[in-house]
């Protein structure tokens, strides 16, 4: 309830002392609802006057890992240092957590990710008259609508696409399956790929349920994905390095930008906490497909 009774009063404060917007206001409380999220997920049970440094550190390093980019990780740290020097100001706290904090340095560099403008833009490029283009817009349409890895995508299989529910069956990392929400756009061009194209190719003994197959019938390639990739960032003149990779943390920036709750997120990426222990919960698949459908940019 602490957390509760914080954020109703910082609420009030940015209306009427701080004069701002309805969206300015729910930008700020979407902040201070990400760290709440992360708290919950790692099992820290303490109040927003608790919180210290570290735990704000180790959050910075999640969302970095689930693909946030540098500019949404900066817009959550300005949210949460306008959040503290509220409780100081206030005198609750003589502890600000986000004294010492800065931009987001996590170490290794992100790759650019996408906005849903450049998404458009790379999906508008594919030549659909082609027999690769109708297959190629379905990969991309899969890969942005669930944030698949790019060997989780080659490796997809006819039978694990159950259109009926709406949901892909993806084997990850350490063959740990998982079920992910999946679009109706990538449902759509699977399907049409699948009835149009794919009907055609002949296909090689052993490749028969992989979904994406090349001219010869076999399964595509990581490196084929790249270079269809690639092929068209340099179509449109798009100045970024971008790889399958940046359709995931796409996928993820624009649903957590949205206000898509991380511990969602997380489970529908596959991550696993930086320790041995799984740090989220199951979630409903009900509530995995809402999320899509209300955060997600091409739903």
């Amino acid at each position: 309830m602490a957390w509760d009774f914080y954020i109703r009063q910082f609420q009030t404060y940015l209306k009427l002392e701080r004069s701002l917007s309805d969206n300015s206001i729910e930008a700020y409380l979407r902040d201070v609802g990400k760290l709440r999220q992360f708290l919950e997920i790692r099992k820290i049970d303490i109040t927003p006057v608790q919180v210290e440094p570290h735990h704000i550190h180790d959050m910075l390093e999640f969302i970095s890992e689930l693909g946030m980019s540098a500019h949404s990780q900066a817009r959550i740290i300005s949210g949460l240092k306008a959040f503290y020097k509220y409780l100081v100001f206030e005198g609750d706290t003589e502890n600000d957590p986000m004294a010492l904090i800065e931009g987001p340095k996590l170490g290794r560099k992100l790759p650019d990710t996408l906005n849903v403008n450049e998404i458009d833009q790379l999906l508008d490029a594919i030549d659909l008259s082609l027999p690769e283009g109708q297959r190629n817009r379905a990969i991309l349409e899969t890969l942005y609508s669930s944030g698949l890895r790019v060997s989780e995508l080659v490796e997809l299989r006819l039978s694990n696409v159950h259109e009926d529910i709406g949901f892909v069956r993806v084997v990850g990392k350490g063959s740990k399956e998982r079920l992910v929400p999946i679009g109706r756009e990538a449902l759509k061009h699977i399907k049409l790929y699948k009835e149009h194209i794919r009907v055609h190719v002949p296909i090689k003994p052993g490749n028969e349920d992989y979904v994406f197959l090349n001219r010869r019938g076999a399964k595509l390639t990581r490196v084929m994905i790249f270079t269809i990739i690639k092929n068209l960032a340099e179509s449109i003149g798009l100045n970024k390095s971008i790889s399958p990779h940046t359709f995931r943390h796409s996928f993820a920036t624009h649903l957590i930008e949205g206000g898509a709750d991380l511990r969602v997120v997380q489970e529908m990426l596959g991550h696993q906490s930086i320790t041995t222990t799984e740090i989220y919960t199951h979630l409903d698949r009900d509530y995995l497909k809402q999320v899509i459908k209300e955060f997600h940019p091409r739903s």
